[in-house]
């Protein structure tokens, strides 16, 4: 499995593109968590604020670059034709889906930390001159607070689940504009499309089954008995849609033809 991962990155590092996305990853959580700090003010004790879960709100963009870069390293070699090399190399196709895997997880795994991280930096600076005081109920922002921790670490978790959501679509999917725009809809589409649901019992239901939906629950850190899912069971959401995804662009990767 050592020569199919270094083989994977060797592939990986030498195109331009994950670069610019991991950075644009990076940026771009960073700097809309940033905004949205600024947008909201606390002007008062109890301001009903989840401030922490407003300081990562950036991952919600950021996880279309995670998407992106998937896609680009699973359907990059259907486009140029190296897959079928790839396969000359590697004959057992789950491992060098398997392997696949692997890069993208480390990839995002780190820029994702990064990127949760710098955001928390840049809201711990921001957060009190928005009104975000300890006089407010808010106390200085701290990952050895164990609701921020886990916010923290449940957001890397979850870029990486969507990381291999992505891959999972773009085995199956193949070509790289049908399975950016496949994850994308899952990723944006599907949780507008929940809201319009009238029926506030459906609409819940559907909002607990929504993978975006779910997975973010992670990162909030007050009012967690009025959510519609817990934190950790939103994760397990997340994972099953991953399980699936991986599922399919496993079986459909050993029984198709390069």
């Amino acid at each position: 499995m050592r020569r199919e991962l270094r083989a994977e990155w060797t592939k990986v590092r030498t195109v331009a593109g994950p670069g610019w996305l991991l950075l644009a990853l990076v940026v771009l959580t960073v700097g809309v968590g940033a905004v949205a700090v600024n947008a909201v003010t606390c002007a008062s004790a109890g301001c009903g604020q989840d401030a922490i879960r407003l300081g990562l709100v950036g991952v919600q963009v950021g996880q279309a670059m995670v998407a992106l870069l998937t896609v680009v390293a699973v359907c990059g070699e259907y486009g140029s034709g190296m897959i079928s090399t790839s396969l000359v190399a590697v004959p057992r196709r789950v491992t060098l889906l398997a392997a696949k895997a692997g890069v993208v997880t480390g990839l995002t795994a780190a820029g994702g930390s990064v990127a949760v991280l710098g955001s928390l930096l840049v809201a711990g600076v921001l957060l009190p001159e928005s009104g975000f005081t300890p006089s407010h109920g808010y106390p200085p922002l701290s990952l050895a607070d164990g609701p921020t921790l886990r916010a923290a670490a449940g957001s890397v978790l979850y870029l990486v689940l969507i990381a291999l959501l992505s891959l999972g679509v773009a085995a199956a999917v193949r070509d790289s504009a049908v399975s950016a725009g496949v994850v994308l809809g899952i990723l944006y589409l599907l949780p507008l499309a929940v809201r319009l649901v009238s029926d506030e019992d459906t609409q819940r239901m559907l909002w607990r089954l929504a993978p975006t939906n779910a997975g973010l629950t992670v990162q909030a850190t007050t009012d967690l008995a009025v959510l519609p899912i817990g934190p950790w069971e939103g994760i397990g959401v997340l994972a099953c849609w991953t399980a699936a995804a991986l599922l399919a662009g496993a079986l459909l990767l050993r029984t198709r033809d390069a």
